[in-house]
């Protein structure tokens, strides 16, 4: 099972399906995300602090929070290589002309693929409509 930086968000952030994807993480065995949906998350993180939903002291505490999940395996990070920047060119290079594809979600669903996974869990629309062109599952509660 692969997360995007939206599922991440869902998991510490007070948002609409947030008990559901708490849900899925109590049931899962591993679950993988990127490097970059870490880097990702810290910047929504800066967003909610800069639109007033949470406070500085809260962006340092779900950091902190996400950075002890990552060293205690809650999430199983991917890092990024040069092989998983090379399938996300591969990827984007490759995508339907009419197919409203996003680096940012290019590279999601190469790193997908690059650690065998079959299903990407995001709310992102975009993203779960180009998951299938990469014989990837979207999937989302």
């Amino acid at each position: 099972m692969y997360f995007d930086t939206s599922y991440l968000a869902k998991f510490y952030l007070a948002e609409p399906e947030s008990r559901a994807v708490r849900e899925i993480v109590r049931e899962a065995d591993v679950i993988y995300t990127s490097r970059w949906a870490v880097l990702e998350f810290h910047a929504v993180l800066h967003r909610h602090v800069r639109e007033s939903s949470i406070t500085e002291r809260d962006r340092t505490t779900l950091a902190k929070r996400i950075n002890d999940h990552t060293e205690t395996r809650l999430w199983t990070v991917v890092p990024l290589t040069e092989t998983i920047l090379e399938k996300t060119s591969a990827i984007l290079l490759s995508a339907p002309r009419e197919l409203f594809l996003r680096t940012a979600d290019a590279l999601h669903l190469a790193t997908a693929l690059h650690i065998g996974q079959r299903e990407v869990w995001t709310n992102d629309r975009h993203m779960l409509a180009a998951a299938p062109h990469f014989d990837l599952t979207g999937r989302s509660v």
